[in-house]
């Protein structure tokens, strides 16, 4: 999946040529986005996200998780630097004016975050998430220790910061596809699989100056009506961009479905169990 999930997207320029980022976005949004819902629904449960919340959202890709907050009454800022499509999509679904609806006023959706003079007056957050996970990849939480330091400031005293980070790799179906691609690991080793390991989230959270208070793991199974939806919603993930930008497209698509073939059901669907680990750290 993910990793949302993982923060190495390919760019508008060099490799990002050989990719449609429209079709990538839309498959994001429209096949896997959704696998994440349980990890969204358990922190939202846990937390008591309601009219009371205002959530800023970073990384919130076409938005499903912002919707979902929305829907139990939050207040939502969601920030989405990485992909230009996927925050369209996302204003499709919350910033419905752009096409002749009404947008909750208390909905911002921007391309980097709020750090701004324009909102010191705004009341503070009081739950921040990161839900895109993080621990599957080599060096993909590089980057998410000095965004939180850059906007948890815009978080008020105890409020909730909330990672997400992949599961042990013997319970997560998606690292055996990895492994048996192989087409994860690109050249020079950026980027390269790792397992993920028990302590990432705290690591992250402690170099952010936040306080570790509380984890969960969530069962994230993800479910495709074909091997061809198994497919696009696997390199809609971001984790499959190096062997894109390195060899034929067609390959990588020939080398994760042949991969994929394990999880198929005698119906046609595939079936691939994950789990996740979320942290919840609080602002000191």
């Amino acid at each position: 999946m993910t990793p949302t999930l993982v923060r190495h997207h390919l760019t508008h320029t060099g490799p990002s040529t050989r990719v449609d980022l429209w079709a990538r976005a839309r498959d994001w949004s429209e096949i896997q986005e959704r696998m994440l819902v349980p990890l969204y629904e358990a922190v939202y449960e846990r937390l008591e996200v309601g009219s009371g919340t205002r959530l800023l959202g970073l990384g919130c890709g076409s938005g499903l998780a912002l919707l979902m907050a929305a829907a139990r009454g939050a207040a939502i800022t969601g920030v989405e630097p990485s992909s230009r499509e996927r925050l369209a999509l996302a204003r499709q679904r919350l910033l419905p004016e752009t096409w002749g609806a009404r947008a909750r006023a208390d909905t911002r959706l921007l391309e980097r975050s709020p750090g701004d003079a324009a909102d010191a007056e705004t009341p503070a957050y009081t739950l921040v998430t990161a839900f895109e996970p993080i621990g599957c990849l080599a060096g993909d939480s590089e980057g998410l220790g000095a965004l939180l330091r850059g906007t948890t400031p815009l978080a008020g005293h105890g409020a909730a910061v909330v990672l997400a980070g992949w599961g042990p790799p013997e319970r997560c179906t998606t690292s055996a596809v990895l492994r048996a691609t192989g087409l994860a690991d690109p050249p020079q080793g950026t980027g390269s699989r790792r397992p993920a390991h028990r302590d990432d989230l705290e690591d992250v959270a402690r170099r952010a100056g936040l306080r570790p208070d509380g984890s969960g793991r969530v069962a994230c199974p993800f479910g495709y009506a074909d091997v061809d939806s198994a497919v696009r919603g696997m390199l809609s993930t971001g984790l499959f961009d190096a062997a894109l930008a390195a060899t034929d497209p067609a390959q990588v698509e020939k080398e994760v479905t042949e991969a994929l073939h394990p999880y198929q059901r005698p119906d046609g669907t595939v079936w691939m169990p994950n789990v996740f680990r979320y942290l919840i750290a609080r602002v000191p």
